[in-house]
């Protein structure tokens, strides 16, 4: 098919037209004071009103609202200093776990012990997880007379707040599976140190 010189010189001036728009798309131009072009100025300037300013909408003019007299904390209320931090009223840390002791609880710990505390303090709780395998200095076994000893509370405080190479894990594992993880370790001392008058006395002949 032949194309004519009048349709060349078309089909040249629309190439050279569409690099022209083309190059001044790309091209920003001189700085400028005036303000951007907002297509949407929704998105950059929204109504709300900022903390402790003044607003319209009620009679006393503040925007920031008081709780309904009455309102009771949910999520955020840590009263329990037992439960939330291991310690009573007097920043003492507590002897046991305040949270019961069932079988569920300890299966939960166990499942929570072997996910978070193995790596480093082993199956069996005697500091050779798999991590001092790879060079990391060994924590101490929980077997150790010191830490059979130790205040359940004091426990919970390490767990939570993490203590010299170990860190916190406050993030990581919520308030009662810590407490989960503190029963099942207790179970792990027990196991490792139980005695012949430990076993129940129906399951002893079997072990002799």
């Amino acid at each position: 098919m032949m194309i004519g010189r009048g349709d060349l010189a078309k089909a040249v001036s629309l190439s050279i037209a569409l690099s022209c728009l083309l190059l001044t798309g790309c091209y920003r131009g001189r700085p400028s004071e005036d303000p951007p072009i907002h297509l949407n100025p929704n998105m950059d300037s929204q109504p709300k009103y900022k903390p402790q300013s003044e607003g319209d909408f009620f009679l006393d003019k503040s925007a920031m609202r008081e709780p309904v007299s009455g309102a009771i904390a949910r999520e955020n209320a840590k009263d329990d200093s037992e439960y939330y931090f291991g310690k009573d009223n007097r920043g003492r840390f507590i002897a046991e776990s305040p949270i019961p002791l069932t079988e569920q609880s300890l299966d939960r710990g166990r499942e929570r012990f072997n996910i978070y505390c193995a790596v480093c303090h082993g199956r069996v709780g005697d500091g050779k997880g798999i991590v001092v395998e790879k060079g990391l200095l060994p924590p101490p076994s929980f077997h150790e007379q010191r830490i059979k000893e130790m205040a359940e509370g004091e426990i919970f405080n390490t767990i939570t707040n993490g203590l010299r190479n170990m860190p916190s894990y406050r993030h990581q594992i919520p308030v009662e599976d810590r407490w989960m993880i503190i029963q099942y370790l207790r179970a792990l001392q027990l196991s490792q140190n139980a005695g012949i008058n430990d076993i129940p006395g129906e399951m002893r002949d079997s072990l002799r």
